[in-house]
């Protein structure tokens, strides 16, 4: 069962301005990432659904983070089925995020009053999540649409909160620019937690990373 109500997991979010994501198959690896992340300021990390097993590995982690992570919201991402999302909810997550926008998630979230984000591309996509009950949209790939699109829409939708992940980096020209239009949080994965740090196991600089784009994302607020 989650730990965390979805209004307190939208609160955090929007307090923080950041969800850092990443997948390793590796459970030695993936807790001191989320240490490292947990160390840096972050109390949001999205764990993604794309490997062999992923649900094994997340188990293990949200029990970690239970345990020695006090605040630390863990979620799930790349969900694209209601089964794989009842799933993870039976292993206590807290939130969960999917590339695109399925009622079927929606149903099986909101009967647990699960946060869910979907993936949404167009104005109409937006406004069925929302109908369905969605706290906080996911713009993705959100290179492709970029800041003028977020912008557009607060336009007639002032009240949207959107969260865009894919082409989001830690450079202040690429963060004011989706802050500005109006975004609610960012979504961060590989140009935050990247292959290189991965491999090298470089964790404090993850951790470098990770709290110098919080206090940049302070400053740009």
């Amino acid at each position: 069962m989650a730990q965390y109500t979805r209004i307190q997991v939208v609160n955090q979010m929007e307090e923080s301005g950041m969800v850092p994501l990443f997948y390793h198959p590796d459970i030695e690896v993936a807790k001191p990432v989320l240490k490292a992340c947990y160390d840096g300021g972050a109390r949001l990390m999205e764990f993604t659904n794309r490997g062999d097993f992923a649900l094994e590995i997340f188990t293990d982690l949200i029990k970690y983070a239970i345990e020695e992570l006090p605040g630390m919201i863990l979620g799930v991402g790349s969900v694209t089925d209601a089964d794989a999302a009842s799933q993870y909810m039976l292993a206590g997550v807290n939130f969960v995020v999917t590339p695109v926008f399925r009622e079927d998630i929606a149903i099986v979230c909101n009967r647990r009053k699960v946060l869910w984000s979907p993936g949404c591309g167009s104005l109409t996509e937006i406004a069925t999540a929302e109908e369905m009950g969605c706290e906080l949209v996911k713009l993705f790939p959100g290179s492709i649409y970029g800041p003028s699109f977020v912008k557009a829409v607060k336009g007639p939708q002032p009240w949207t909160s959107i969260m865009p992940t894919g082409g989001v980096s830690a450079e202040e020209d690429n963060l004011r620019g989706w802050f500005d239009a109006g975004v609610t949080c960012v979504g961060m994965g590989s140009k935050l937690i990247s292959k290189e740090i991965l491999a090298n196991k470089d964790y404090a600089t993850l951790e470098k990373n990770v709290a110098e784009a919080l206090k940049l994302i302070r400053a740009i607020r």
